[in-house]
């Protein structure tokens, strides 16, 4: 059994740009070794919008040594970067970045969801990459939901959508550099559930609705993540009630991580090359 390392309470709200009202559930400050090779998840919504004439987000904006994963639950998310890659991604859709070298992009409201406003909720996942792979050439996968296999678990307890790594022998459609498990579970009321991790993995349980209690007897309710120790290969759920869960599980980089806003390295070298390159345009520039 997985024994619980801490449990994490839900923070404040902040605005990321006018279109993403963020929770910060995780962040590799002040221990990213603690966290490894996760750096950041931010969980924007529940919040309902107006309708509006201009789409709200975040204009354009660099990344480098690092990647994005973006899961939408509700709303509509449109994205465009300097390597070419775009797409309007919906409920159930994800859109997996990779920065590497460096890269610019845009993250708006799509056209359609501006014009009808509603509810939204997303989350968005910073993964690492070793020093190996930080210089590589920027990537975009659009994982539409028809495409995220789903597994329905016994005695109608809910279902797992396994966007990375593997569940009950089923793998998920995205590609990574390092083994990651990312899966999307929804339990119902009652629901019980022994849920197998990967021995000497960083993993959390990040809870966006409902309440469950872990191993027993520590509970967890939205926005908040129960930390699991990289020890042992299981973990005991139980759903107080309609619960959906985020589960986060990877291999540790052993390697130093030096950040600065958007940009994330190997060391303070890397750092302020990364930097130079994007004040020189030399990581490219959305077109007008």
């Amino acid at each position: 059994m997985k024994a619980i390392t801490r449990v994490s309470i839900a923070p404040r709200r902040h605005w990321v740009g006018d279109g993403f009202p963020v929770r910060s559930l995780v962040s590799y400050a002040p221990d990213p070794a603690a966290v490894s090779p996760f750096l950041l998840l931010d969980y924007a919504g529940p919040h309902v919008f107006a309708p509006a004439e201009q789409p709200r987000g975040v204009g354009a904006h660099p990344h480098a040594g690092f990647e994005t994963v973006t899961i939408v639950f509700d709303g509509e998310v449109a994205h465009r970067d300097s390597a070419g890659g775009g797409g309007t991604i919906g409920p159930g859709d994800v859109q997996w970045m990779t920065a590497g070298a460096g890269i610019v992009h845009e993250e708006l409201h799509s056209a359609a969801f501006t014009r009808t406003g509603g509810p939204f909720r997303m989350v968005q996942l910073w993964v690492n990459l070793p020093a190996r792979d930080k210089q590589a050439a920027p990537g975009y996968q659009s994982i539409q939901s028809q495409n995220i296999p789903v597994i329905d678990l016994e005695n109608g307890a809910g279902s797992v959508r396994v966007v990375a790594g593997t569940y009950a022998g089923v793998t998920g459609p995205a590609r990574t550099f390092t083994p990651l498990s990312i899966w999307d579970i929804r339990l119902t009321a009652d629901a019980e559930l022994d849920l197998g991790l990967p021995a000497g993995h960083t993993a959390m349980l990040a809870v966006l609705s409902g309440h469950v209690t872990v191993n027993g007897n520590e509970r967890a309710g939205e926005a908040e993540v129960v930390h699991l120790d990289r020890e042992g290969s299981t973990v005991r759920l139980h759903a107080d009630g309609n619960s959906t869960l985020l589960v986060l599980a990877g291999e540790p980089i052993d390697e130093p991580v030096i950040g600065h806003g958007p940009f994330v390295l190997e060391s303070e070298a890397a750092l302020a090359t990364a930097i130079d390159d994007y004040r020189n345009g030399r990581i490219g520039r959305l077109a007008h």
